[in-house]
């Protein structure tokens, strides 16, 4: 892939994709940069926020509820956790259990279990299990498992 930036318009950013063909690669590639600033809005202690969707290191759904964990604050959001899931880039973000999609970017550490889930320790050092149900997709999501 060749890589190059122009500095020659007068304001903003233009991103153009060159290619021989269209492949699931530069699609992928088309919806990262257009959700490159991308943001949720969630409250915390009364307040609204813009978090960054690469801060996310994990989201959460308690009791109808929707969380969004940073590496320092909890926020609640008012999206369901499948509408974040569509939301979000599924090679960045990954459904780990029924209530749980977590950063792959933000993992430090997996061990399996012998109960077959796997534990993933984030870059904060909070551990979040990965349960056997969807532990094949995540081996092969990252290259474990062909």
């Amino acid at each position: 892939m060749k890589v190059t930036i122009k500095n020659d318009i007068d304001s903003g950013t233009l991103v153009e994709i060159h290619c021989k063909e269209v492949t699931a690669e530069t699609e992928r590639l088309k919806r990262y940069i257009s959700r490159f600033d991308e943001r949720i809005t969630g409250t915390s202690e009364g307040q609204t926020h813009n978090i960054d969707i690469s801060s996310i290191l994990y989201i959460e759904s308690v009791d109808k509820k929707t969380f969004l964990y940073t590496s320092r604050n909890v926020f609640l959001t008012e999206k369901r956790l499948y509408e974040l899931e569509e939301l979000l880039d599924e090679k960045t973000f990954f459904r780990c259990s029924k209530s749980v999609i977590v950063n792959l970017d933000r993992i430090k550490s997996l061990k399996p279990e012998v109960t077959r889930n796997i534990l993933a320790t984030l870059e904060n050092d909070e551990v979040i299990v990965i349960s056997r149900r969807y532990a094949r997709a995540l081996k092969t999501l990252i290259g474990l498992e062909g």
